[in-house]
């Protein structure tokens, strides 16, 4: 059963942006806590984001003041704005809760290279 389905990868340059959305259920993002996670060539799975409702968002060092994570509530859409992308941030890009509950998607492949 698919549950949730992430988008918005691509081919970027350094330097470039991409916008990542996240389509789940109601139930799953009813939980307290959503998040993005990532898993680069020969890398484990990171916690990427995170956002709680009534207590805001945290990111991991590597994407502070780079990344934003928001959420439509309504639509049960979870988003993950990447801004100054480096090479480092190539992965594929997931969305779950926090802790995860949920069954992966596939992710969407972010690649950013020159």
């Amino acid at each position: 059963q698919v549950q949730l389905v992430e988008s918005g990868g691509g081919l970027v340059q350094p330097g470039g942006s991409l916008r990542l959305s996240c389509v789940g259920s109601r139930s799953i993002f009813s939980t307290s806590t959503m998040a993005w996670y990532r898993q680069g060539p020969g890398k484990q799975r990171e916690l990427v984001a995170s956002i709680t409702r009534g207590l805001g968002t945290e990111y991991t060092d590597s994407v502070k003041g780079r990344f934003t994570i928001s959420m439509n509530n309504v639509k049960n859409i979870l988003y993950l704005q990447m801004n100054s992308l480096k090479p480092d941030d190539t992965a594929v890009y997931y969305c779950n809760t926090a802790p995860v509950t949920a069954y992966w998607g596939q992710g969407t492949q972010v690649t950013v290279s020159s």
